[in-house]
């Protein structure tokens, strides 16, 4: 019994995807074909970059509930730029960048030095930041010609360029697949071979023994924010070069997909922890539920409470058998 538990443990995630997928390619015989795995694929890309973030914070111990705010703040700041003041790409992406990791460091300031617990201290900033964004659009959606408040029209457009990133394909390949893929691919092996990303797990793992080790706790623990915050302004920046506009409140959505896409991970491959790879199989699973009960028609309203049910079921199995391996 105990090695049929571990055996669920190890790849009941990745179980339960193949026969999710087969359910629905049974259902439907549109599911199981290249145009549709790769819509899934281009759909859960965006989740993915902020579920990196995520899963940075829970490395180091922590929870960076500001994600979801941030791609919100970055998808209207990076359609202003362009739609308002006709900045070149490269400034653009500049400047998203630097928000994600300005909104990291605040986290880490209130975190690491002021001591506020992560959940708390990522609330606040949660709110903060969504209120800046709210504020700084007066609450509009940004999208091309838009009218302005003196009854101009927007003078710019968004950039060809830049709409590739969440539009084009290279091959038959969407850009974002290949972003994603390449993101995980690198984070993984920062996770496992870095100095940096090594660290980050041993204070994960026990802050007190990390920082009698010498490891410089303070600076990991904000680097990981900084992480954190970066991933989830990429993920800002790929969902306004998506859909081609601003929305206001873009990533509210996202910042659940994303915590249930890393609890998920904590059973791929018997891990147990955070993991990027976990990570991404976590996010597949979400998108390929939500793209089949789509195809099936179930009201879209219903969806979140999918999600929730995979959060908990996920939550469930992880702790059970951690706790088991504790107690055993």
């Amino acid at each position: 019994m105990e090695k049929f538990s571990s055996f669920l443990f190890k790849y009941g995630s990745l179980i339960v995807i193949a026969i999710v997928i087969l359910f629905f390619s049974l259902w439907d015989e549109h599911f199981f074909t290249y145009a549709n795995l790769s819509d899934i694929l281009r759909s859960i890309s965006i989740v993915t970059f902020v579920a990196i973030g995520v899963t940075f914070s829970l490395t180091v111990d922590g929870f960076d509930l500001s994600v979801g705010s941030t791609v919100s703040l970055t998808t209207v700041v990076t359609a202003a730029m362009m739609v308002w003041f006709e900045q070149p790409l490269i400034v653009v992406l500049i400047v998203a960048i630097a928000i994600g990791a300005l909104v990291g460091l605040l986290n880490a300031l209130l975190i690491v030095r002021i001591r506020i617990p992560d959940l708390l201290a990522t609330l606040a900033v949660m709110y903060i930041v969504a209120g800046i964004h709210k504020t700084y659009t007066k609450g509009y959606s940004i999208y091309n010609n838009m009218p302005m408040p003196d009854g101009s029209t927007a003078p710019g457009v968004f950039n060809s360029s830049f709409l590739w990133l969440g539009q084009g394909k290279i091959g038959q390949i969407p850009v974002p697949v290949i972003l994603m893929v390449i993101a995980v691919i690198v984070v993984h092996l920062f996770f496992k071979y870095s100095k940096w990303g090594r660290q980050m797990q041993t204070t994960g793992g026990n802050e007190e023994a990390a920082r009698l080790s010498g490891i410089r706790v303070r600076r990991i623990r904000t680097a990981a924010y900084v992480a954190s915050g970066v991933f989830a302004a990429i993920g800002g920046v790929l969902f306004a070069a998506r859909v081609g506009t601003g929305q206001i409140d873009a990533g509210a959505p996202m910042m659940m997909e994303a915590v249930a896409a890393v609890f998920v991970g904590y059973s791929v491959f018997g891990a147990g922890k955070p993991n990027v790879i976990g990570t991404f199989f976590g996010a597949l699973l979400i998108g390929v539920l939500l793209n089949g009960l789509t195809m099936m028609k179930v009201q879209y309203y219903s969806n979140d409470i999918v999600k929730g049910v995979v959060l908990v079921l996920a939550l469930a199995v992880t702790f059970i058998h951690l706790n088991k391996r504790r107690n055993g």
